[in-house]
């Protein structure tokens, strides 16, 4: 029997582990870290005996729409390992000054109808590439070279991706549109004026739409969990608390899957690479960062504008111009004074979260690579900004 080694139990690591079990392979996943999940951890944690350690919180990953519509975990049954989704009522909010706000909806004609004046815009744009999105899933989370099952489709999805999101917002001339949509685009991490900047907020507006943004029940560990599961079903093994330096760490093997950083990479197979290969490894230059605070809350955040306490995800930032700044400094290596930050509300999905009185929050504001400095009170503050009274709620 064929023995494979992956390196890394983050999604993608077991999703191949899963892949290469299916075909016959005697798989073994190696992990650093006590638990597999990588980026869809959670953990619980506070003094001991108190309502705060039994707070749910999600580690890195909170809202999964591309694994709702995924293929290949449809195909897995998940559900039988335990795996549940939980969708907030509003799937984002997007606050303004002055308690205005802009609302993403399931339902397209909902959020066209709270847009005004742009919603027929928003209705042209968004609504009829979610009216498309079942289709462009196919192709676009397929194998990467492939004839495209829907050529149309994608030809039609890349004609308004193509666009700078600076651009793309034009066709709507109210602060909640543009915002809104911006805050999607914002997830790519690249500036708003570049080229395919809409593609990322095309993209996820329509996944709203069509299948909205869950979270996981009981957190975002349940995904790496039911993996496992399946994986062990399958036959295959984990092996936590051992971290692979060299390939010699690994054990015997007939294939070796890395799923790590490049740099990573490049160690574990330090003099094994091709020259050209590890040249391209050497020059991978890292994005921005996210800086992350868990917040436990007494009740719910403050909103100046109530609705955003019914929305899963919230986006903070201002208008979308104010967001374009934020990012571009980012970009260039400098800290915002106001940062875009992103909040997750994940127990308005899954109230099993919380305990005694107190909500997990989860937030984050994007950071330049390598930003050492402490940027909670810059997150702290941007939530205050648009929920008066939030520092008071903080346990």
């Amino acid at each position: 029997m064929t023995n494979a080694v992956v390196v890394g139990s983050g999604p993608n690591g077991l999703a191949a582990a899963v892949r290469l079990a299916q075909e016959g392979l005697a798989v073994r996943v190696l992990e650093a870290e006590p638990t597999v999940g990588g980026g869809v951890r959670s953990f619980s944690g506070g003094p001991p005996d108190t309502a705060e350690r039994r707070l749910v919180r999600d580690a890195c990953s909170a809202f999964h729409p591309m694994a709702v519509v995924s293929p290949f975990l449809a195909s897995l049954g998940l559900e039988r390992h335990g795996l549940r989704w939980r969708w907030p009522e509003i799937q984002l909010a997007h606050p303004l000054d002055g308690g205005r706000v802009g609302l993403l909806w399931r339902d397209p004609a909902r959020t066209a109808e709270g847009l005004g004046a742009d919603g027929r815009a928003w209705e042209a744009t968004v609504g009829s590439t979610a009216r498309i999105f079942p289709r462009l899933v196919e192709d676009v989370l397929g194998p990467i070279l492939h004839v495209p099952k829907h050529p149309l489709t994608l030809a039609r999805f890349g004609a308004l991706s193509a666009l700078p999101a600076a651009t793309l917002v034009r066709a709507w001339r109210g602060d909640e549109a543009r915002a809104l949509f911006g805050g999607i685009a914002s997830h790519a991490f690249a500036p708003l004026d570049a080229p395919f900047s809409s593609a990322v907020g095309l993209m996820l507006a329509a996944a709203a739409h069509s299948v909205g943004w869950p979270v996981a029940a009981g957190g975002s560990q349940a995904i790496a969990d039911a993996l496992a599961a399946r994986l062990r079903e399958l036959g295959g093994t984990i092996e936590t608390g051992v971290r692979v330096g060299r390939v010699e760490d690994a054990g015997p093997f007939d294939v070796l899957l890395l799923c790590t950083a490049p740099e990573a990479a490049a160690r574990i197979l330090a003099g094994r690479l091709p020259a050209a290969v590890a040249r391209a490894y050497g020059r991978y230059r890292h994005g921005p960062a996210a800086f992350k605070v868990d917040y436990a809350i007494e009740g719910d955040v403050p909103w100046a504008a109530p609705d955003t306490a019914r929305a899963g995800t919230v986006h903070l930032g201002g208008t979308f111009e104010e967001i374009a700044w934020a990012e571009a400094q980012t970009l260039r290596g400098e800290m915002p004074a106001r940062p875009f930050v992103l909040v997750g509300q994940q127990y308005v999905a899954d109230p099993a979260r919380s305990a005694g009185g107190l909500n997990p929050l989860w937030a984050y504001a994007h950071v330049p690579h390598g930003y050492p400095g402490d940027a909670t009170e810059a997150i702290t503050a941007q939530i205050e900004r648009f929920a008066p009274g939030f520092r008071g709620r903080i346990r």
